[in-house]
């Protein structure tokens, strides 16, 4: 990494993570079975607050209350739709940032057409892995490995560029290097390991942190995104020093994400221009 780019984005990851810390923001996770408890303990080790609310009937009491509103289709069934829908249109009409994670958009049609119609409703930021950022793009329903990505985040480049140029929204490819990019400019996070991809939820995850440095960072949202995945993936590779396998990685990524400092940060992240 260029030293001038050292420069800017480290000490700017860490000021976001220290906003993150001491606003603690609210975060609204309407999202799949599966990744609730990643979630919300990725949250709450950051800094942020977890609410796991998507009671269609609860919604326009509390959505409008939240800093910033994370979707994740992964489970989806069409009782949820309704709910998911209504607080995006909420959140945007309250001037709270929102953010998008199509999982797998490609799998189906009815998943697809709904991943569609969130996109419509102008998400901040539209975060998937390279296979679920091509579909969306393309608005097309193609073989899938479930929510495993057939394609490197590279390979998605200009699909999550075209993405980003239609939607509005700054769309993130997670991958061996995470991509972001606002339609125009394209940044690469460097950071995280391999073994991240054998425990389940991480992608959700991130995207719920996304949210959250992005609920204290509402202007610079491309850089905020890109800050997210650095952390996340720096935490990573921390807890990865203590690891023996997927099981006790989750727990250390949880604790180093936790315990992250202003030396690990500044020396620790790798985020640089590809475009």
């Amino acid at each position: 990494m260029e030293e001038s780019e050292a420069t800017l984005w480290a000490p700017k990851s860490w000021d976001l993570l220290c906003a993150v810390r001491s606003q603690s923001p609210l975060i609204q996770c309407i999202t799949n079975f599966v990744s609730m408890d990643l979630m919300a303990n990725t949250l709450l080790s950051a800094g942020a607050s977890p609410a796991m609310l998507h009671s269609l009937e609860e919604i326009p009491d509390f959505t409008p209350q939240v800093h910033a509103l994370c979707l994740n289709v992964g489970t989806l069934s069409a009782d949820w739709l309704p709910a998911m829908k209504l607080s995006a249109q909420l959140a945007t009409k309250s001037g709270k940032p929102w953010v998008l994670d199509p999982v797998p958009a490609g799998a189906s049609g009815f998943r697809l057409k709904a991943c569609l119609e969130l996109v419509e409703l102008k998400p901040t930021v539209i975060r998937g892995n390279a296979s679920e950022i091509i579909a969306l793009s393309n608005a097309t329903v193609g073989p899938t490995k479930g929510v495993d990505s057939s394609h490197e985040s590279t390979d998605a480049v200009e699909s999550a560029k075209s993405l980003a140029r239609a939607s509005g929204a700054i769309v993130a490819v997670s991958g061996a290097v995470d991509i972001v990019t606002d339609g125009e400019r394209v940044v690469g996070a460097h950071n995280g390991v391999a073994m991240m991809t054998k425990i389940t939820a991480t992608g959700c995850s991130v995207t719920a942190l996304v949210a959250a440095f992005v609920a204290v960072e509402k202007t610079h949202v491309l850089e905020a995104t890109a800050a997210a995945l650095s952390l996340f993936g720096i935490a990573g590779e921390i807890g990865m020093e203590m690891a023996n396998g997927p099981a006790t990685l989750r727990i250390h990524l949880i604790d180093s994400l936790h315990r992250l400092d202003e030396a690990c940060v500044l020396s620790r992240v790798k985020i640089t221009s590809l475009s």
